[in-house]
């Protein structure tokens, strides 16, 4: 078992170039998975894999994608206010299925928190609603991109206020009590159960891709009870194999561990 995990936040748009557009990116990596020969698996199965609870043989051979913070971008086409028309994330996987006949899923991994995103629509984006929850329920049913947990609030530093009891926040390092960690991943769970039943979420990515020893060692295999994360996901740039921390797997993050398609076919030419 050795997959990589490939990252992508549709709010990267700063051009319509490769290296300053994540959508771009994400289009041309499509055609380039599908010229390596591999398959694109839901992260899902890769974690049953990781549990044993699915044979190696369901992995071989491919990639899995996932999205980080599920704006808008994930899911509709935007009229972006200085780079123009943008196809939305399940549009290019779309686009990519209809053109070569590949099974293609992703997950997204949003943030929970109604009032959270209202603000950092403001602060992060354009202030124009984009980063609302209707679309994920649609989303979820049409089985394209899953969605899955980025906390309730990713302890923002433009939010007045997060869930972080001291207000430390610009870092998930700072979420090191059980009520923290509670307010941020098991609240973010409920809310995702209640708002997307029947389905219920299993997954988690850290914010900025950071963890700290209370969750690796403490919260996240001691509670699985409460918050019922089966694996949670990072940032270190590294495939998931069998030998890898279910609270911590690797994934790549585009833009960060690469920035072409000739670096991208380097970092996964070993499949």
């Amino acid at each position: 078992m050795r997959v990589p995990v490939l990252t992508y936040h549709s709010n990267n748009v700063a051009g319509n170039d490769y290296a300053d557009n994540d959508h771009v990116a994400l289009a041309a990596d499509l055609r380039l998975i599908a010229r390596r020969g591999l398959r694109i698996v839901p992260l899902a199965t890769v974690v049953d894999v990781l549990l044993g609870e699915a044979p190696a043989s369901e992995v071989a051979r491919a990639v899995a994608l996932s999205f980080d913070d599920g704006s808008w971008f994930d899911w509709h086409d935007i009229d972006h206010p200085t780079c123009g028309p943008q196809r939305g994330f399940a549009g290019i996987l779309r686009d990519f299925a209809a053109d070569t006949g590949a099974a293609v899923h992703a997950t997204s991994f949003v943030i929970v928190s109604p009032q959270a995103r209202a603000t950092l629509d403001r602060t992060c984006l354009a202030g124009r609603g984009w980063w609302d929850d209707a679309w994920w329920r649609p989303a979820q049913q049409e089985g394209l991109v899953a969605i899955e947990s980025h906390s309730w609030d990713h302890n923002h530093h433009t939010l007045p206020v997060t869930a972080q009891h001291a207000q430390r926040t610009g870092t998930f390092r700072t979420i090191d009590t059980r009520a923290d960690a509670d307010a941020q991943i098991r609240q973010a769970a409920d809310w995702l159960d209640r708002r997307l039943a029947p389905h219920r979420t299993t997954l988690f990515a850290f914010p900025y891709g950071e963890s700290n020893d209370y969750l690796l060692r403490e919260y996240l295999p001691r509670h699985a009870g409460e918050h019922r994360v089966r694996a949670a996901f990072g940032t270190d740039p590294a495939p998931v194999e069998l030998t890898a921390s279910r609270w911590n797997l690797p994934r790549y993050v585009c833009g960060s561990h690469w920035r072409s398609p000739a670096e991208l076919e380097r970092l996964i030419a070993t499949r």
